[in-house]
């Protein structure tokens, strides 16, 4: 009986023996072949997996856990017209012409009523001390190339002034005249409304472009 038993067994170790390396697949017996190529493509590349040591796999975890930073605004300005066109030039070769705005504004051209200039400091005051008497207000002056003169008001329009002249000569003022203090000017702003950590590293090579004007937070 022992030995029928043991007889079964090695028949049986042999019959399956057989059946799992395909040796009766011509009898229809046989394991189903594993043969997808998307297995392949998943498998992992033993020689790409390396051990991080203890704290190079503390920073990489950090930074994993860490929320991406959410885009912020700036902006640099003023930037005259010349400084403009070369801003400009740089950044339509560094950014999307989505990702930046250069929001231009006019100040307009400034007239004023000015007497001058005079020879020295003294004749400034001597005719400031007459002009003060005759309860005049006076203006201090912003274009240097003006000094030394008083300003007897200030206006958008030439034609303003021209009117305020008229009626100061009403009054007595004999040497008065109108000139432009300052002609029109056009300036422009940068701003960038959604700066991302991806960006910037081209804000780097922007910079030489902003001359002495910085980036800062967008009001």
């Amino acid at each position: 009986m022992l030995r029928l038993v043991v007889l079964l067994l090695v028949l049986l170790n042999a019959a399956y023996y057989a059946w799992s390396h395909g040796l009766l697949r011509a009898y229809g017996w046989a394991p189903a072949e594993q043969s997808e190529p998307q297995r392949l493509e998943q498998q992992l590349r033993p020689q790409a997996i390396r051990i991080l040591p203890p704290e190079e796999g503390r920073k990489a975890e950090q930074v994993a856990l860490t929320p991406p930073k959410p885009p912020e605004c700036l902006q640099a300005g003023l930037f005259d017209e010349g400084q403009t066109e070369t801003l400009r030039k740089a950044l339509e070769s560094l950014l999307p012409l989505t990702a930046w705005t250069l929001e231009t504004s006019v100040e307009p051209a400034r007239w004023i009523v000015y007497m001058g200039k005079f020879p020295n400091a003294a004749a400034l005051d001597r005719k400031k001390s007459e002009l003060e008497k005759m309860k005049l207000k006076l203006q201090p002056l912003e274009n240097n190339e003006l000094q030394l003169g008083l300003s007897l008001g200030r206006f958008e329009t030439q034609a303003q002034a021209q009117d305020e002249l008229n009626a100061l000569q009403k009054r007595g003022v004999r040497t008065a005249r109108v000139v432009q203090e300052r002609a029109e000017l056009r300036q422009s702003q940068l701003r960038l409304p959604a700066v991302d950590e991806a960006m910037k590293p081209k804000l780097e090579e922007l910079k030489p472009s902003l001359g002495d004007k910085s980036l800062r937070g967008c009001k």
